[in-house]
C-alpha cells in the first residue's frame, strides 16, 4: 500500500475565521499550552474555527519519547504552579460547558504531576460550578495513589489512551504498557468514575489483534472509545502502515458497540478529545453545549 499520500477521505480544515482568532488569542494571552499546536492534531483548523481547543498541563515537554507523537521529548525545566489558575480562566473566559485537560508526562515529579493535576481540576470547578470535567491523564506508571489524587478532585470524564494493541506497545508508547493503562483504567470504574480511552490505526496492527483490543475495553467496563487514524508527524516518528478506510472505522464501531461499549466514535479524523462534549452527551444524556461556544477540547 502506498502510504506516501494521504486517501481522498483525509481532509483536514484550514485555520481561519473569528473563532479560530479569538482561540489563538486566549492561548497566546494565557500563556497557555495545547495539544493541538504541541502534537500537531489535524483537527487544529477545524476545532479552533469552533472556538475549542485542548489545553496541556504541566508544561510543553515530556519526560517520555512516544514514537508516535510529536510533543518535544526531554527533561522540564520548570515547574508552573500558576497554571491552574490561568486555565480555570481560559475557561471562565470562553463561558464553556464542557472541558477537556491533558498534560505532558512528568516522570521526574514524585507524584507525576498528580497534584497540579488535582490543583487544576478544583481551580476549574471552583470558577466554573457548571462546567463539565475531562481529563485525559498519562498512566502516573500505574500508581494508584497518584491517580486517586486526580480522581479525588471529581473531574466528569477520566480517560487514558491505550494508543494501539497491545504487540505494538513497546514500538508505540516505548515506556508505557497495555497491562498498566488497563490497571489505571480499572481502576477509575472501580471507583465509580465515567471513563474513557483510545486506539489509532494504522501502526501495523491485525485485524485480531483489534477486535481483542475492544473486547478488552468492554470487559473493563469503558464507557467511551475513540478510533482513529494514525497521521505520521515527522519523518523521525514511526511510519504509517496503512490507511484504514471508513467503512472499516464504521465496522469497527459497529462490533465495538454490540459488545456493549456505550460511545464509540470512529473515523479517520477522530482524537481522543475531538468533539468530545457530543461524546459525552451521547453517553449521559446530558447536553453539556451551550449556544456560544462547546468546550476545551480539539
Amino acid at each position: 500500500m502506498d502510504t506516501t499520500r494521504k486517501p481522498s477521505w483525509l481532509r483536514a480544515k484550514l485555520p481561519t475565521g473569528p473563532g479560530y482568532a479569538a482561540v489563538r488569542k486566549l492561548v497566546d494571552d494565557t500563556s497557555l499550552h495545547t495539544v493541538c499546536q504541541s502534537a500537531q492534531c489535524p483537527n487544529l483548523g477545524e476545532c479552533w474555527s469552533r472556538g475549542t481547543a485542548t489545553v496541556m498541563i504541566l508544561g510543553n515537554i515530556c519526560t517520555r519519547s512516544c514514537n508516535f507523537c510529536a510533543i518535544q521529548t526531554g527533561r522540564p525545566t520548570e515547574l508552573d504552579l500558576g497554571e491552574p489558575a490561568r486555565v480555570a480562566d481560559a475557561v471562565a473566559r470562553m463561558n464553556l460547558k464542557h472541558c477537556v485537560i491533558t498534560s505532558v508526562c512528568r516522570d521526574e515529579l514524585a507524584d507525576g504531576g498528580a497534584s497540579v493535576w488535582a490543583a487544576t481540576i478544583r481551580a476549574v470547578r471552583h470558577l466554573n460550578p457548571n462546567t463539565a470535567i475531562e481529563v485525559l491523564t498519562p498512566d502516573f506508571k500505574g500508581n494508584c495513589a497518584h491517580v486517586d489524587l486526580v480522581l479525588d478532585a471529581h473531574p466528569d470524564i477520566f480517560n487514558h489512551n491505550l494508543e494501539t494493541v497491545e504487540r505494538l506497545q513497546k514500538p508505540v508508547r516505548v515506556q508505557a504498557r497495555y497491562d498498566r493503562s488497563r490497571s489505571v483504567l480499572q481502576h477509575a470504574k472501580s471507583r465509580g468514575f465515567t471513563t474513557k480511552t483510545g486506539i489509532m490505526l494504522g501502526l501495523g496492527e491485525e485485524e485480531h489483534e483489534i477486535e481483542q483490543t475492544l473486547r478488552d475495553i468492554a470487559a473493563d467496563k469503558t464507557d467511551i472509545v475513540t478510533i482513529g487514524q494514525y497521521l505520521q508527524p515527522t519523518p523521525q516518528h514511526l511510519k504509517i502502515a496503512r490507511w484504514a478506510h471508513p467503512d472499516e472505522f464504521a465496522k469497527w464501531k459497529e462490533f465495538g458497540l454490540s459488545i456493549g461499549i456505550g460511545v464509540v466514535e470512529s473515523g479517520a479524523m477522530v482524537r481522543s478529545s475531538y468533539h468530545a462534549d457530543e461524546q459525552s452527551q451521547k453517553y449521559t444524556g446530558v447536553d453539556h453545549l451551550n449556544t456560544a461556544n462547546a468546550l476545551i477540547g480539539a
